[in-house]
């Protein structure tokens, strides 16, 4: 995944917003690499959620607030499958997905009701029921092989089977 410069500036202007404070200058995964902001903003979300942050400290210690931070954010509802992990972060292997965890978190927000400061990325959908009619879903059946990409008899023969050189 390429990252987005926008929605980075996005998600540090989120967080400032919740913060009610300015962030420190620098790039995006330095402001958040040292996991202080982050603990910060759980807490903020989340009032207790993260209870020692190590403002400073050896790169372990650091480490230690990221892994906080994921598990409080867990706690708060985002997907595990969109937590980042901690090295994606701390040694910048995935920024991308740091910004997508944090636009969960963004979005989790609005399932809390007691929350209510800024919320980040789109408004969640709630739930929507469709129900088709038996004659709604037979006029489908149609359509469903033009969808699924016919291919007017092309076929794989003369592929060769699996593993066998091609002749040329």
């Amino acid at each position: 995944m390429p990252r987005n410069k926008e929605q980075e500036a996005e998600v540090l202007q989120w967080i400032s917003d919740v913060l009610g404070e300015k962030l420190p200058p620098g790039p995006y995964e330095d402001v958040l690499k040292d996991g202080v902001v982050l603990c910060k903003l759980i807490n903020k979300m989340a009032p207790g959620s993260v209870k020692k942050i190590q403002e400073r400290g050896t790169n372990f210690q650091l480490m230690e607030n990221i892994q906080r931070f994921q598990a409080a954010i867990k706690k708060y509802g985002v997907p595990e499958e969109e937590i980042f992990q901690t090295a994606d972060l701390f040694e910048r292997r995935n920024i991308p997905q740091v910004t997508l965890c944090l636009y969960s978190l963004g979005r989790i927000t609005q399932k809390h009701p007691e929350y209510n400061g800024p919320t980040l990325g789109p408004k969640m959908a709630d739930k929507n029921e469709r129900n088709f009619s038996e004659e709604q879903l037979r006029a489908h059946h149609g359509e469903l092989n033009l969808q699924m990409g016919f291919n007017k008899g092309a076929s794989q023969a003369g592929q060769g089977s699996f593993g066998n050189t091609r002749h040329m």
